[in-house]
């Protein structure tokens, strides 16, 4: 009884392109969602509580309900929610990668916030008797100490961020896990989420010592 190669490298090929579409997911996400976090964190720690507020909110929400259904409500919002004559169709990848990108913005702005506010209140006064104005005593001085000290924790959702876009899904986006669990199906057999579990550890592995030699890097701000 022979194995069909064939069959098994038009399956690697299939996993292999919906892989490509999770690494976008995955890279969109975390281009929009960094920045966007410290906008948040600022936000969050806002003298205003017109400002503070509504971001406590935001934040509350992003993190207190489960990210699949911000998806789904992401993408099917717009055309329920809205009026006739207003109804919008998003696209699918962009409604995913923007449901994505404002749940982990909320979970790094708490990580911002408490990396900002575990600086000593000294270093902004000392930066302030050189002379230094408040921008450039944040992305001279506290921002790389910042980056330092919540690296560790950014990791872990990054990390969480890989798997995570297997729930996009939820909307009929074809990527790596979906595609999966179509074959598995197809084929009445598992091998398929066990090949899709093999792509997902890498891209994890590559991930983390990416992120581990940052890490290394940033060892003189001890």
């Amino acid at each position: 009884m022979t194995y069909d190669w064939d069959g098994f490298l038009n399956l690697l090929i299939l996993l292999l392109e919906g892989a490509k579409l999770t690494v976008m997911i995955f890279f969109l996400t975390l281009i929009f969602s960094i920045p966007l976090g410290l906008i948040v964190a600022f936000g969050r720690m806002s003298k205003s509580w017109i400002i503070r507020e509504p971001v406590k909110i935001y934040i509350l929400l992003m993190r207190g309900t489960p990210l699949i259904l911000q998806i789904a409500l992401v993408y099917f919002g717009p055309y329920y929610l809205l009026p006739e004559g207003m109804k919008i169709n998003l696209d699918r990848f962009a409604a995913a990668v923007a449901a994505c990108t404002l749940n982990y913005a909320a979970y790094f702005a708490e990580i911002y916030r408490g990396g900002i506010q575990s600086i000593p209140k000294g270093q902004y006064e000392a930066a302030e008797v050189l002379g230094f104005s408040k921008i450039q005593t944040f992305m001279r001085i506290i921002l790389p100490q910042v980056v330092k000290r919540i690296l560790p924790p950014m990791s872990n959702e990054i990390i969480t961020l890989v798997k995570d876009t297997a729930l996009v899904q939820t909307i009929g986006i074809s990527e790596l896990f979906r595609v999966a669990t179509v074959q598995s199906s197809a084929k009445s057999s598992t091998i398929p989420l066990a090949v899709a579990g093999i792509y997902y550890l890498i891209m994890n592995w590559v991930v983390t010592e990416f992120l581990q030699r940052a890490e290394k890097k940033l060892d003189y701000y001890r």
